[in-house]
């Protein structure tokens, strides 16, 4: 793969620290625009990565930080609404503001990241932002390459899923769990960057959106008991019925930090599951997680490598 000048928005994330490391490692040269260039300056130690202050929601000046660029990658994204950061304005407004850009400055490719079950008409606000983000990449792509990701819940060293659930059954053996029954397909971190190396060259992914799935399917009570057995605890986990479940996400996301809102409850309410697999299409094998997560979420020696399925 010849180097090229790859500009990340997002690029300070859980996602984004990951893959710019990989494209850093490719020899790429890459430009990571941040709202707060003090909070990250250890990206800095990436040799080549330009770490530059910008607001991207700033739609006229946007093209001429992009000016130059072969690829534009989009990773910014919230799981919560807080504030000022709205769903409509991070994902969808924000993704219409880059793909014009990409095109008012001559950038001939674009990766966004999007989220499975994606649609305008889903039942969470998350969802339906997400679905709209989309089709603004078809509708206002125009002759930008774009390809859209839409991975299941992502794992991997730096997760705040998986760590969050291994902390909890530290701390308790019995643990009341709304949504109990959601059906997931948790994908390496990994496997969504090889992912989105890879269709940097592959001109078939351009204008697609692309599934990401990990080989296992859990129901999110299946996935704690994965993370209890890694870590070596026993919990019993409490489905909770619809309204007990609801009170449940509405307390917490009253708590600072919010582990779970509305929204994401109704989010939950859809299997976040592939129909296909991306990861085959790019000639990508899917990685367990039981292959993984012992080694970032401190299993015991003898932990099996490999998580019970739900």
């Amino acid at each position: 793969m010849r180097p090229r000048s790859i500009v990340v928005l997002g690029g300070t994330g859980f996602v984004g620290s990951h893959l710019v490391s990989r494209l850093v490692r490719d020899g790429h040269r890459v430009r990571v625009l941040t709202r707060r260039r003090d909070r990250h300056k250890a990206l800095l130690v990436l040799p080549g990565l330009e770490l530059v202050e910008f607001d991207v929601h700033d739609g006229a000046m946007l093209p001429e930080a992009l000016r130059g660029a072969d690829v534009v990658i989009n990773l910014i994204g919230i799981l919560h609404e807080s504030g000022g950061a709205r769903f409509s304005r991070v994902h969808a407004e924000l993704a219409r503001t880059v793909v014009v850009a990409c095109r008012s400055a001559g950038v001939p490719r674009l990766l966004h990241m999007s989220a499975l079950a994606a649609a305008e008409d889903a039942p969470s606000a998350y969802l339906r932002s997400k679905g709209r983000a989309e089709r603004y990449l078809r509708e206002d792509g125009g002759p930008v390459a774009w390809t859209a990701f839409r991975p299941s819940v992502i794992f991997g060293p730096g997760d705040r899923f998986l760590t969050t659930f291994a902390s909890l059954v530290r701390l308790t053996p019995l643990l009341p769990l709304a949504r109990a029954g959601a059906r997931l397909a948790p994908v390496y971190i990994g496997d969504v960057v090889e992912a989105m190396v890879r269709a940097l060259e592959d001109r078939r992914t351009h204008g697609t959106a692309l599934e990401l799935c990990g080989p296992e399917v859990y129901t999110l009570a299946g996935l704690v008991r994965a993370v209890a057995g890694i870590v070596g605890r026993r919990c019993w986990v409490v489905g909770l019925p619809g309204p007990l479940g609801w009170l449940q996400a509405a307390l917490l996301g009253l708590v600072p930090g919010a582990p779970m809102t509305l929204d994401n409850y109704r989010s939950l309410g859809v299997d976040s599951v592939c129909r296909e697999s991306g990861l085959a299409r790019l000639g990508l094998p899917a990685t367990a997680l039981g292959a993984v997560a012992p080694a970032y979420l401190g299993a015991p020696p003898r932990t099996r490598t490999r998580a019970p399925q739900a």
